[in-house]
């Protein structure tokens, strides 16, 4: 999760709902670190997201909401970060056609085709419009380092969105807007989008994001508000899981997503509640359907069955706003720290993030989803 341009700029629709998921004193009612947590990446930039391809390739999205130079996508070269495929498109400036390069990274994943995909928002900045010609999909072959295909969201998205992130299903990407909230369904093969769920109470915010059992503010001292964020498929394909940051979780079945002839009324009434999630900053999907979502305000990562079952799968002090999270071939769940609610913007102007950074691992004996990725 970064945070979209509308929902600090004006003051989205969301309202706070102070500590409603934590316990009283709960993020200082403990300081043991869990043993079982491995460092895997040190970082001077918050990360707001790693994909580990199949032969051991990390790749990293840099946040740069401190307005910092430097590239938004990496990979990690023995501790080197190397901007990604190259500095060109990693080196947008303002002036530049927004169409070819990096406007604005908000989401990287390794999908099931074995491609590095990312989401570029097309807005340079926190309070920055939406450029023309900037919010888009791009996919890298990994073989070649080279970028392979663009898909335009120009069609797709509106003054005010934030395209959040992205999770495929057969010949389809399903992507969340943050900002204009609602989803977007793209057909890979044509290139054709649609907006779905839009302004759908399930694609709404209706709290604020919380972090460290405290509330989270924009730099207009507003709540912060973040509308469709979080997105899994079930590794069936039949399940959309979605989700504002605040909470709660949704689902709605692919078949009537997919159904271009279903009018927007009709296609509100299969959607259903799926979970009370908490205030988070990212999830994962393993291949037995369970979805591990972090709690920003227990400083923990919790396991949701398909059933809806909640357990905790580990709680530590360190786990300071985990964002998108990733699970490896060898059954670890990466999980990058990024402190984004520590961060000036969103901390009265003051930064308090505790460098270095780190991206964790744990061993949770379970394979990803073979439809999120190899």
């Amino acid at each position: 999760m970064t945070v979209p341009r509308r929902n600090i700029v004006a003051s989205l629709t969301l309202c706070f709902l102070a500590g409603a998921f934590s316990l009283p004193g709960s993020t200082r009612a403990f300081a043991e670190e869990d043993p079982r947590l491995v460092t895997a990446m040190t970082l001077d930039t918050p990360s707001t997201g790693v994909s580990i391809a199949p032969d051991g390739r990390r790749f990293l999205v840099l946040a740069r909401l401190d307005g910092s130079a430097g590239p938004q996508i990496v990979e990690w070269k023995d501790g080197i970060l190397v901007p990604y495929p190259d500095v060109t498109w990693n080196g947008w400036a303002k002036g530049q056609d927004p169409s070819k390069a990096f406007v604005r990274v908000n989401a990287q994943r390794i999908g099931p085709d074995g491609a590095l995909w990312l989401v570029d928002t097309g807005a340079p900045g926190i309070g920055n419009p939406v450029l023309p010609g900037g919010p888009k999909l791009i996919r890298i072959d990994l073989a070649t380092n080279r970028v392979a295909r663009v898909y335009p969201l120009g069609s797709v998205t509106k003054a005010d969105s934030f395209v959040d992130d992205v999770r495929f299903n057969g010949g389809h990407a399903y992507l969340t807007d943050a900002g204009a909230p609602g989803l977007i369904v793209l057909d890979l093969g044509s290139g054709q989008g649609r907006r779905v769920l839009d302004g759908h109470p399930s694609t709404v915010s209706d709290r604020a994001v919380s972090a460290e059992g405290r509330p989270m503010y924009g730099p207009d001292g507003k709540p912060l508000h973040i509308h469709a964020d979080q997105i899994e498929v079930s590794p069936d394909g039949r399940w959309v899981y979605y989700q504002p940051s605040s909470g709660r979780m949704s689902r709605i079945d692919t078949r009537y997503l997919d159904d271009t002839d279903l009018d927007a009324a009709s296609l509100a009434t299969h959607v259903e509640r799926f979970a009370d999630t908490p205030s988070t900053g990212g999830t994962a999907i393993d291949a037995e359907g369970n979805i591990y979502v972090s709690d920003t305000d227990q400083l923990s990562v919790l396991r949701l069955t398909p059933d809806g079952t909640r357990t905790t799968v580990v709680r530590d002090p360190r786990l300071v706003w985990v964002d998108a999270m990733w699970i490896d071939a060898d059954g670890r769940l990466w999980m990058p720290a990024a402190q984004l609610n520590r961060m000036a913007p969103f901390n009265g102007g003051v930064d308090r993030v505790a460098k270095p950074l780190r991206v964790f691992t744990l061993d949770i004996g379970a394979k990803p989803a073979p439809n999120d990725h190899r």
